[in-house]
């Protein structure tokens, strides 16, 4: 006999998969773009998932099964609830001449509603509560609409709202309580073989975290950096991988469209596992044009929850700049125009904010070395009146090769600051010149100086030549320059420049 309690369902276990399992995540995630409430959920309240999580994993299992000699048929329970059928290939390791000739996957699962749903015109008891008094009713179950409608023995008709728990005599069949393969297999001999299957499944993720701690250095623009890396893995997909071989890919493969999927799975659960740093971490090496991340450990992956992992080892003291940029101009606003732009107005702004950077080298001298996969940076520093780490910023960066340069966005200065003025104009329509001269002020009102790098948009035009400067500059690319200045302690530094454009 079955009992059901009024409400809910106990939850079915979507546990051990298989004898061997081997799971690869790839990711769509970008840096920062998982909601917390995806990975802790507010108890009580549901949420969309199902075709929601940006990723996908391809799942490999082992398990011997007993084969009848000619066509037969197989279960294989407890796949992932998301796994896409088209995507299913079998093998069997021991005789190359069995195969699957049909495959049906099932996932018509156990519910309060769907057995009530299969028991209308079938008898069932229900025992309710009203006081301190509990009362038992059985009877032919007529409806299940706005509450149940039930038909006692004696031809009388009962409503019942409010129930503690149902008794359903039995289990109806076609109910499953795991998702299910079922296969219909020819083989030419009856026995054991050992199959391996694969497939995709939708509803799992991962991503990258960085942790960084900086330690300022001798003067204003120089530090250090404690740099560690955490895996998230988000685990929505309906199924637990028990001491699964897990691999992670890093990089942008490409997939086929894929169709909108319009089914709902509701709210999950939210427990999170930390994982301590262990001997057998993660190994790193090129595969085809991405990257491969292998756990040198077997690792449980629950369904309903989120799991980190540390990616590498802390690397410690890792040089690192901090870098002061002022750009004058609003940036959305300046691109590549069909026509010189001779309007003296356009273009000038109020900007007097200088942006706050850090820089430092994925290189292996600095402890660093290894491909960074994309993911959010989170800044912090330690306050030495009390030995405590201050939140001081945090950016994204995008998959980083080794030996590049990684630079961080953590905010905006508070004593540092820059005015832009332009200080002439002239335009000569028939002879197709231009020139404008712009004066840049920088102030500073730390008690160390600083260096600023001035970025300046050339944006009036593809032709342009600067005729005077006032520092020494830098040409970034066909239409940036940046003026690079180092502004003393409670003082300030002026840049000029004019420009000649020609059309």
């Amino acid at each position: 006999m079955i009992t059901l309690a009024a409400g809910a369902l106990a939850a079915c276990s979507l546990t051990t998969l298989a004898d061997s399992t081997a799971l690869t995540i790839y990711s769509t995630a970008q840096p920062g773009g998982i909601p917390a409430e995806w990975y802790r959920p507010v108890p009580g309240q549901s949420i969309n998932l199902y075709g929601s999580i940006p990723g996908y994993a391809v799942v490999k299992q082992e398990r011997p099964f007993a084969f009848d000699k000619g066509v037969g048929e197989l279960s294989f329970t407890g796949v992932a609830a998301l796994l896409d059928p088209t995507t299913v290939h079998f093998e069997s390791l021991d005789n190359d001449q069995t195969k699957v000739l049909e495959q049906d996957y099932r996932f018509d699962l156990v519910s309060q509603q769907k057995l009530i749903e299969r028991f209308i015109d079938q008898d069932i008891k229900v025992v309710s509560t009203s006081g301190s008094e509990q009362m038992q009713i059985a009877g032919k179950l007529l409806s299940a609409s706005g509450g149940l409608v039930l038909q006692k023995d004696n031809g009388g008709i009962v409503t019942i709202n409010d129930y503690d728990t149902i008794d359903f005599p039995s289990l109806p069949g076609g109910l499953l309580t795991r998702p299910t393969l079922v296969w219909k297999t020819w083989s030419p001999t009856a026995g054991s073989q050992d199959v391996r299957l694969s497939y995709q499944t939708t509803g799992i993720t991962w991503w990258a975290d960085y942790n960084l701690v900086f330690a300022p250095g001798r003067d204003e623009n120089s530090g250090t950096l404690d740099v560690g890396a955490w895996v998230s893995i988000l685990n929505q997909s309906g199924g637990t991988y028990d001491d699964a071989k897990l691999k992670l890919i890093a990089g942008e493969v490409n997939r086929a469209p894929q169709p909108q999927k319009m089914m709902r799975r509701g709210g999950a659960g939210g427990a999170v596992e930390m994982l301590a740093a262990a001997p057998a971490g993660f190994e790193e090496k090129s595969f085809f044009e991405y990257h491969l991340y292998t756990l040198g450990r077997p690792s449980t992956i629950p369904d309903n929850s989120t799991k980190q992992i540390e990616l590498f080892e802390p690397a410690r003291s890792v040089p690192a700049e901090k870098v002061l940029v002022y750009y004058g101009l609003d940036g959305s606003r300046y691109g590549f125009f069909a026509n010189p732009m001779v309007d003296r107005n356009f273009g000038q702004t109020g900007n007097t904010k200088v942006d706050v950077y850090l820089k430092f080298k994925n290189e292996k001298k600095a402890g660093l070395g290894i491909p960074m996969p994309k993911g959010r940076v989170r800044v912090s520093q330690l306050d030495p009146a009390d030995n405590s780490l201050e939140f001081i910023g945090e950016d994204v960066i995008d998959h980083t090769p080794k030996d590049e340069t990684v630079l961080i966005k953590l905010g905006e200065a508070f004593d540092v600051v820059g005015q832009r003025t332009q200080t002439d104009f002239t335009v000569d329509q028939r002879a197709h010149v231009m020139t404008e001269t712009i004066e840049i002020t920088l102030k500073n009102h730390k008690d160390g100086a600083v260096k600023v790098i001035a970025k300046e948009n050339l944006y009036r035009w593809t032709n342009w030549e600067i005729t005077k400067s006032s520092s020494n500059y830098e040409k970034q690319d066909s239409r940036t320059v940046l003026f690079p200045v180092t502004v003393a302690k409670d003082g300030e530094a002026t840049i000029t420049y004019t420009v000649k454009y020609t059309w």
